[in-house]
């Protein structure tokens, strides 16, 4: 029994003491005066009586009731129901009100109103100040109380004649039952009569209306979310503009979370003062007037409820996990059925007559029924994971969390986890755990009913009718009876708070109402107490669990097959058969991905240990640690499938005797797994060893007292079954009746069990934390916090604020200083911290655990101790054979650095050498070393999987080309042992990701950093591999550059002496004035303070720079190297000026070389020699390249052949004085600038330029577009739209808007003309200005200029470096990725925006080359000139002129391009320290990229393959050759790069150019030849340029992993022989077939193509024929030489219909997709390239094309061509003509001898058909025949026409002709 109410309490107005607007409560009288000892007063009751404040009113308001809750320090709820009601003011409240708080007279008269002083203004208002009548009761029964006040309130109001004292006391004395169903009637002496109705069950939670309401107000997904973050500890707030709701909703949400108690704040009315209890960092359950709402708006991590206006906001920041899928769905469509059942019905066409609904009251009991049910599906089976740790003398009960989730299958499950680890449910555990207890609803649900839920799922109908039966149970609890007794209570008449109550509330008398009280507790002691005894039963625990959705684990879903794989396996290695275990051990270690698997070999391990110690060879052992290695990598730290605790006795178990009386476990060997540093996993592990431990000492005993031999067979099987939670209930229920020494003995027992247990794990966790090797923390730093045992434990923090807390736990938790703590003291802490945790947690004696505390060091200690004999001895083993380490081949002259390190190679996430979709084996892991050399890093090794076979397997790459390099710890592929790794990448798409062999210490892994580091960032430029590669400098010696950074005049000058060998006029060594940029300040435009230095090298030698003189003789000698350079090789062949006519300044030519930069003193990153107008003085020069950025003014590096037009290039513009010159309109002013000067200088140039042009020369009438009508214009089909117009050229502007990727639908209108008649027809520039957009912002055209400036958006070099990054990470991604697929790879690429950026440079180029082609030249003048301008002017020549497109043009074209007009390859390419930091920019690579897609649109324009694109992309990056360092011609001449290969001829030396290379290979190889190579010779290519046709470039995505990369080709090995023994020895001929792999083998070398493959026949047979072998390039020549003579009979026709040049014209310009690679041999390829490549002269070439054949009929040539004798003879021409040397062929097959120029020669020069001869004789010499030769060396050949005569080079070799010529005679 327990008193319906505690207190009575009158609460009225009364003013603030500080004297503010709002009033306070003052507690006017409480009953009793003095506090129950069972229940003190609580505090704050005037606060929550008015929650929104104590204000007076204007007015009488109606009374108002509700209930507020507050809970007390022992968390118990008090209940405090308040009725308010309003009467007039007193004089003293009204001063405080707020409205007339004016200075006012306070006069008190009869009626207790205020007059006011005759100052005031008005008559005042009544006032009405608040008063609350308050009960305050520890039980629920809110109509009750509402009841009781309105009797005293009615009472007082209607003036009853009823004692209010009496009425009080009888209400603080009535008591009522807590629960068991009776009613209870109750008076208050005032005729009244109520009912009190207890509940059935106190467990289950009363909720009469308020979930239903609840529902109602928000629906069903917003009260889904506020359930879910109630249970996930997230704050909830409601609002509501009325009490009684917040309360009603608030505990509808509580009775929703049965069966867990919510365990934080809880106030569902919270009064304004207390609006700052809002922000504390604990969850909360919390209702506020609505009034506040604007306070509740800066709350970030509060779910906000407003129960008016029934929506539910979540902030951003908090995210409630939903329940787990299918019970979310499930629940939400239940919740519907009950809610709306006319939903179902909504779409039939005749729906049943209307069906009743339930009551308010049965439909919040049917939804609560569904809340119910989904806890039972929850929860279901969590009995099985309750550890019982002690029974007597309390219960002490643990929860398996891991293997609760791991058995429901869900461990990734946000929610569960949650609500497992939060306080309610903690508080479950302990009060539903308990085995022996009275049961209710729930626990019935949960343990027989979850069969049945699951075979509902899928039947609406029957979960509804199980939801009704749950529901009419929860009805019943709260209404057992009908209600028989009805109400009867007094109340107040209608709108009596209206009428002028006739006087306050009177006051009481405290004596009267204490006496009742205490009469009735005096009553009360006499009486005996009422308790009824509870029924306590043991708590069913119900079926097993089962997962909740059975899901199979993708792909390692375990069959039988795979099991059996894994017993097989073991029962060999136990039996010692090593070899058929070491088969199976690969697919055993795929198999043990799955769980099945991994619980297999558990249990299949414990079946080989014997009395807990299983001993086996090292062989075996080395077997058992890696398959339990392997286990354990997948397990999480929480192993939830108990496959960590089900090894753990066996890691103690299986050892191997090392030596006598020294053993190693198998635990030193798998301590590499977070799993044991995870003090959870200790926990539930020992607890579940403590309840076995427990469940068999209460068997034991009850054993003993066991019945008679016989019967103990059934007994023991009884025993057997009974579960610990079994015992358990038995033992508690029998503990009463216990004496209290059999109870001490029981305790004590447990007690001692519970310790030994927590000594043996001390020492089982020391076996596991301790590493073999002590000096080795790496263990302990590796795993996060070991011993964070503090923010393991469940913190009361939500989720919100966890983040920020979090690192303010672990300060002294974990072994963040690794290095200083020693690893001892790491363990102790650790094994202190959980003995700590656990023994107190399960009742152990203080003294125990100090005693614990003192053995823990001990053990440690010990342990360390044995540990160190282990490590010695197991220091001497022998190593296990790993396979030998293979050394890499190396190239002459590249050393290594650091010898093999041993490593693992991992897969990286490109499938193919993992064995992945495309099948194939799996190459990777593969174990060997990796080597560093001074050019590359290799790795070297084998697969680990044995059954891939003895591949070697080769991955490098130059050390130059290395981006990024990270640290990481990954496991070995075959220990699973977690290792130091390292990744290293590549920008030649090469990525190592290796894991270091546990023999490599992190010291030498570290030493392997270092060098690595120091190899690719050599401090200075120096020390690269191209540069030390045989020459004298030393890297250590500090260099010239870094001693005095600015290399002066002197310096450089010293320099071109010496390398050119020559001598300098004396006036420049003596003249120091001008001093060029430091080294470091290269990269920046020159500051402004340094145009006087410049003018300064104006007076240099004036002789230079006036027109009038010619160059000094000493300088022409200075010329003379530079003349040498590729540029002016090309300036002459395009006629744009040689050097002779600049010194005599032939007027003729538009164009001149200038040597005004020939000293690098105007730009730096010019070539010394340049193209410019020959109207332009050299002194000008200088002043217009102070308006370029860099100093880079526009020169001329093309001229069209055709159109005459020309290319220029230059940095971009200057901000300020440029512009101003296509701004300024007017004249400038007299007293100029110097900017405005510039300006000036640099518009005459410009002018210069136009003029220059043969077109615009004369400025008659041509330089309209009359030249040329629209019909020359779409003469070209693609840029028909582009028309020009007025004053903006049309072509500017729809040029510049198809660039920024807006194209212009319609053609500009030509009708903005200007009024000048000179200009009245639209005219094409003859200059376009290509610049960047927003450089050119603002720039208006001048109609008068002739030039037009088309401002593009193009792409910054930090774009390009990004775009690079993500192409890379693309195309190697380095990591598996989770479902590999060609998508994931697209979707990254497309991401990367490479192909966007090659689509914009092919655009841009396309553009201008259409410009040029129109006859109009192009300026581009982009960023600083040397990037995307060097791209643009590179691709635009290359599509324009032929000659660049043959193997010489291209070296040309890049020598010219790159090399000469400063590239900066070496800041780029991030080749020294200095560039570290801005790292590698791929801007040569994205031109070769551009150059790949022309190639596969045009293969037959090419005369070089795509492997030599992809040869110069991995060498301009590796440093290998000298072509591509530093940054431009100045510097290298600086460094003496130059010109040092003239004079010295070096032998067999490296090769140290590029360019040289590619000729000794060429030679020897047709590998950079294209056969298909038959240009058209005025071909100007137009590659299609969008997206889709461009393709991603196999340089990025092919590897070949048998040899590393092909483009070192020293390295690369030939097709492979057979090996020795297989050779066939005179037995059947063995097939020479192989597999071959895409991306292990070369494919072109394995399959060559079919060229390639006939000319190595050719060579092989050669050779056979013990011949020397002619060169490749020779056989070659002569086939086409062959066809062409062929095709001659015919006239000049073809000779065949399949010939190319008969393919039409614009079918060529797209492109015939030839694919490179084996190529059938019926193709038609042109086989004519009319001229040896070396001819400078083939691009000016007009010669009609002659005819070709096909292929296949050229090789029936080239057989036929029987070669049966050749050589060298001297032959006397006709007549008058001297003796010449001609090589001659013998041919028996065509009975010809043939005679060329020389050996080279494809071209015949005559035919001697040996059919006409007669005779062969001795002759005699004649005049001018070779003195030295032998008389007898003469020979004539007589023929029907004339006679020949020979001269061989000696005796014999003349009697060898004589004897072969008169052999094929004799055959005829």
């Amino acid at each position: 029994m327990a008193r319906l109410a505690d207190y009575f309490v009158l609460v009225a107005f009364g003013p603030h003491p500080r004297g503010s607007g709002e009033g306070q409560g003052q507690i006017l009288q409480r009953f009793p005066e003095k506090d129950w000892e069972d229940n003190p007063f609580p505090q704050g009751i005037e606060l929550f009586c008015q929650p929104s404040g104590w204000q007076l009113c204007p007015e009488r308001n109606p009374p108002t009731f509700f209930v507020a809750v507050l809970t007390d320090i022992n968390s118990e709820r008090h209940y405090c129901a308040c009725l308010t009601f309003w009467e007039p003011a007193e004089p003293t409240q009204e001063a405080v009100c707020p409205e007339n708080a004016t200075e006012r007279e306070e006069e008190a008269d009869e009626g207790g109103q205020a007059r006011l002083s005759p100052t005031a203004p008005a008559p005042p208002s009544q006032l009405f100040a608040p008063k609350t009548l308050v009960l305050v009761s520890r039980l629920d029964h809110t109509e009750v109380f509402r009841n009781s006040l309105g009797l005293i309130y009615a009472i007082h109001v209607e003036g009853l004649n009823v004692c209010l004292e009496n009425v009080i006391g009888n209400l603080l004395t009535c008591t009522v039952p807590l629960a068991g169903g009776s009613q209870r009637t109750i008076s208050l002496g005032a005729g009244d009569r109520q009912v009190i109705q207890t509940p059935l069950a106190d467990s289950l939670p009363v909720s009469r209306c308020s979930v239903a309401l609840l529902f109602r107000q928000l629906g069903i997904t917003n009260v889904l979310s506020l359930f879910c973050a109630a249970l996930t500890e997230h704050k909830v707030l409601f609002l509501s503009r009325s009490y009684q709701r917040l309360a009603d909703a608030c505990r509808g949400l509580l009775a929703l979370l049965f069966p867990l108690r919510y365990s934080f704040t809880y106030v569902p009315i919270l009064p304004a003062q207390l609006l700052e209890v809002l922000s504390t960092p604990t969850p909360f359950i919390i209702g506020v007037n609505a009034a506040f709402q604007a306070e509740t708006q800066e709350l970030l991590d509060v779910i906000i409820a407003d129960l008016d206006g029934g929506t539910v906001t979540v902030p951003e920041c908090v995210h409630i996990p939903p329940l787990p899928e299918p019970l979310q769905s499930q629940t939400h469509s239940v919740l519907s059925m009950v809610l709306d059942p006319e939903l179902e019905l909504a779409d039939l066409a005749f729906p049943p007559a209307t069906s009743s609904t339930s009551s308010l009251k049965m439909q919040d009991k049917e939804l609560r029924a569904v809340f119910l049910r989904l806890f039972a599906q929850l929860l279901q089976g969590y009995r099985w994971c309750l550890h019982i740790v002690r029974i007597h003398p309390e219960p002490v009960i643990r929860f398996h969390k891991a293997a609760f989730l791991g058995q429901r299958g869900l461990v990734e499950d946000d929610f569960l986890m949650k609500v497992l680890e939060g306080m309610a449910f903690a508080g479950f555990v302990s009060e539903r755990g308990v085995p022996y207890r009275p049961t209710d609803l729930f626990d019935e649900l949960v343990a027989h009913e979850v069969a049945r839920i699951r075979a509902d799922e899928n039947h609406p109908q029957r979960i509804l009718r199980h939801v009704q039966e749950l529901a009419e149970q929860l009805y019943k609890n709260e209404n057992p009876y009908p209600a028989v007794a009805m109400h009867k209570v007094q109340r107040p008449g209608e709108a009596s708070h209206l009428r002028r109550a006739p006087r306050p509330f009177p006051r009481l008398d405290e004596g009267t109402v204490q006496w009742i009280v205490d009469q009735a507790a005096a009553k009360m002691q006499g009486a005996p107490p009422a308790v009824k005894a509870e029924r306590k039963t043991t708590v069913p625990s119900g079926p097993p669990m089962t997962a909740i959705l059975e899901r199979c684990s993708g792909p390692h879903v375990n069959s039988a097959r795979r099991l059996e794989v894994v017993r097989n396996c073991i029962s060999y290695v136990f039996e010692g058969k090593m070899l058929e275990a070491k088969k199976l051990l690969p697919a055993v270690l795929r198999a043990l991905k799955g769980r099945a698997a991994r619980c297999c070999l558990a249990q299949e391990l414990h079946l080989h240990v014997q009395q807990n110690r299983a001993v086996l060879d090292h062989q075996q052992f080395d077997f058992v640690v890696r398959m339990m290695n392997c286990c354990l990598q997948d397990c999480t730290s929480l192993d939830e499938h108990g496959i960590a605790a089900a090894l753990l006795p066996l890691v103690t178990a299986f050892c191997r005797k090392l030596s006598p009386g020294v053993t190693q476990f198998a635990y030193s060997c798998v301590q590499e797994h977070v799993v044991w540093s995870t003090p959870q996993f200790w926990e539930a592990m020992f607890y579940g060893d403590v309840q076995t431990h427990i469940r068999a000492l209460y068997l034991e005993t009850s054993e003993d007292l066991g019945s008679p031999s016989q019967e103990v067979g059934e007994v023991q099987s009884q025993e057997d079954e009974r579960s610990a939670l079994d015992v358990a209930s038995e033992q508690r229920r029998l503990w009463p009746t216990l004496s209290r020494e059999k109870q001490q003995e029981l305790v004590q027992k447990e007690e001692s069990t519970v310790f030994s247990q927590a000594i043996h794990y001390a020492n089982r966790m020391s076996y596991l934390l301790l590493p073999l090797d002590s000096s080795k923390s790496r263990l302990l730093r590796e795993r996060a916090g070991l011993g964070d045992l503090e923010s393991a434990s469940n913190s009361l923090v939500t989720n919100s604020m966890a983040g920020s807390m979090a690192e303010s736990y672990d300060t002294e938790s974990g072994f963040e200083d690794a290095e200083t703590c020693d690893v001892a003291g790491a363990v102790v802490r650790f094994i202190n911290r959980f003995v700590d945790k656990v023994c107190t947690e399960s009742g152990v004696t203080s003294d125990h655990l100090k005693g614990l505390h003192v053995m823990v060091p001990d053990i440690v200690q010990m342990h360390i101790e044995t540990l160190e004999a282990v490590h010695r001895e197991s220091k001497r083993l022998p190593p296990i054979q790993k396979p030998k380490l293979l050394r890499p081949r190396l190239l002459p002259g590249e050393e290594c650095v650091l010898d093999g390190l041993r490593v693992y190679l991992l897969p990286d996430g490109r499938e193919e050498g993992a064995g992945g979709s495309g099948g194939g084996p799996a190459l990777l892991p593969a174990e060997g070393a990796v080597f560093l050399t001074t050019y590359r890093v290799i790795f070297t090794g084998m697969p680990t999987d044995p059954l891939v076979g003895e591949q070697v397997v080769v991955r490098s790459f130059p050390v130059a080309a290395l981006t990024k390099e990270k640290r990481l710890s990954v496991q070995t592929p075959v220990d699973q042992l977690l290792q130091d790794g390292l990744q290293l990448r590549s920008c030649t798409f090469q990525l190592l990701k290796m894991a270091f062999d546990e023999e490599v210490g992190s010291d030498s892994a570290e030493l392997f950093r270092k060098q690595l580091h120091k190899l690719r960032y050599p401090p200075d430029i120096r020390g690269t591999f191209a540069l030390t590669l045989g020459s004298t400098h030393t890297p250590g010696r500090p260099s010239r550059a870094a001693k005095d950074k600015g290399p002066s005049l002197r310096t450089l000058s010293r320099n071109l002496v010496k390398n050119a060998k020559k001598t300098i006029g004396r006036q420049y060594v003596t003249r120091k004035k001008y001093n060029p940029p430091s080294w470091e300040h290269r990269g920046q435009p020159p500051p402004e303070d340094q145009e006087d230095e410049i003018s300064v090298s104006e007076e240099l030698e004036p002789s230079t720079l006036t027109p009038s003189s010619a160059l000094k003789p000493s300088d022409r000698m200075t010329m003379s190297s530079l003349v040498e350079r590729a540029c002016c090789r090309d300036y002459q062949r395009l006629g744009l000026g040689t050097l002779s006519n600049s010194l005599s300044r032939a007027k003729s030519e538009p164009f001149r070389i200038s040597p005004v930069n020939r000293m690098y003193a105007i730009c730096r990153s010019y070539p010394g020699l340049l193209i410019v107008p020959q109207s332009i003085q050299d002194n000008a020069l200088q002043r217009v390249s102070r308006c370029y950025r860099q100093n880079r003014f526009p020169v001329v590096c093309w001229r069209s052949g055709r159109s005459k037009a020309v290319l220029l290039r230059s940095g971009g513009l200057h901000g300020k004085g440029v512009v101003g010159l296509f701004k300024a309109q007017n004249a400038p002013s007299p007293g100029q600038s110097q900017a405005d000067s510039s300006s000036l200088e640099q518009e005459k140039y410009l002018q210069a330029v136009v003029s220059s042009m043969p077109r615009y020369a004369d400025s008659s009438g041509r330089n309209t577009l009359s030249g040329f009508s629209s019909a020359h214009m779409s003469s070209h089909g693609k840029w028909g739209s582009v028309r020009a117009s007025g004053r903006s050229s049309g072509l500017g502007t729809d040029v510049g808007s198809r660039l920024a990727g807006r194209d212009v639908l319609s053609p500009p209108q030509a009708n903005g003309a200007p009024p000048d008649p000179g200009f009245l027809r639209p005219h094409r520039a003859a200059l376009y200005i290509i610049g960047d957009k927003a450089q050119l912002k603002g720039v208006r055209p001048d109609p008068l200029q002739q030039w037009e400036l088309v401002p593009i958006e193009v792409f910054e070099v930090r774009q390009v470096k990004a775009s690079f990054k993500k192409l890379l990470k693309a195309c190697v991604p380095g990591c598996p990725a989770a479902e590999p697929s060609s998508a994931s790879f697209l979707r990254s690429l497309e991401e990367s925006e490479w192909l966007t950026q090659i689509h914009k440079l092919l655009q841009i180029s396309v553009l201008v080359v259409e410009l040029l082609d129109s006859g109009s030249s192009v300026l581009v003048s982009l960023e600083d000139g040397w990037d995307i301008t060097t791209q643009v002017v590179s691709l635009v020549q290359l599509l324009s002129d032929p000659f660049y497109r043959t193997l010489e043009g291209f070296r040309l074209l890049v020598e010219k391009e790159w090399l000469s007009f400063g590239h900066r390859f070496s800041h780029r390419g991030a080749h020294t320290l200095t560039g570290q930091s801005s790292g590698f920019t791929p801007v040569f690579l994205q031109f070769l990229d551009c150059v790949y897609q022309v190639h596969l649109q045009f293969p037959m324009e090419f005369e070089f393959s795509q492997f030599y694109l992809k040869f110069l992309g991995y060498h301009h990056a590796s440093r290998r050759f000298r072509t591509f360092l530093l940054d431009s011609d100045y510097e290298r001449i600086e460094l003496g790069l130059l010109y040092e290969e003239k004079g010295e001829r070096r032998g067999q030396l490296a090769c140290r150019s590029v360019w040289e290379y590619v000729d000794r290979l060429s030679k020897r190889t047709p590998v950079f030849y294209n056969y298909t190579y038959a240009p058209e010779d005025t071909e100007v290519l137009r590659p299609y340029s969008n997206v889709s046709n461009l393709k991603v470039w196999d340089f990025y995505t092919e590897e070949t992993l048998a040899e590393g990369p092909p483009y070192d080709w020293e390295l690369a090995q030939g097709p492979p022989e057979p090996p020795e023994e297989e050779r066939p020895d005179g037995g059947a001929p063995q097939s020479r077939r192989r597999v071959v792999w895409p991306c292990y083998d070369s494919r072109p070398r394995v399959q060559p193509d079919a060229i390639s493959r006939l000319l190595e026949e050719l060579q092989r047979l050669e050779t056979e024929l013990g011949r020397p072998p002619e060169r490749w390039k020779d056989t070659w020549d002569r086939v086409k030489a062959a066809q062409r003579l062929e095709g001659r009979p015919d006239g000049h026709g073809t000779t065949s219909s399949l010939l190319v040049s008969s393919v039409p014209h614009h079918r060529r310009s797209l492109g015939v997709y030839l694919q490179e690679g084996p190529v059938g041999s019926t193709l038609s390829l042109s086989l004519d390239s009319d001229q040896s490549s070396g001819s400078t002269t083939s691009s000016s070439r007009q010669a009609a094309r002659r005819s070709t054949s096909t292929l296949y009929s050229q090789f029936q040539t080239a057989e036929s061509e029987n070669r049966s004798y050749e050589g060298t003879l001297y032959k006397k021409g006709a007549f008058m003509k001297p003796w010449k040397a001609r090589w001659f062929v013998l041919d028996k097959t065509k009975h010809q001898l043939r005679y060329y120029d020389h050996r080279v020669d494809t071209e015949c020069k005559g035919v001697i058909d040996l059919a006409e001869v007669e005779a062969v004789a001795p002759g005699t010499p004649t005049m001018g025949a070779p003195k030295t030769v032998d008389e007898k060396a003469f020979f004539d050949v007589k023929t029907t026409r004339r006679v020949y005569n020979f001269c061989a080079q000696d005796v014999p070799s003349a009697q060898q002709w004589v004897d072969r010529i008169q052999s094929c005679l004799s055959d005829a």
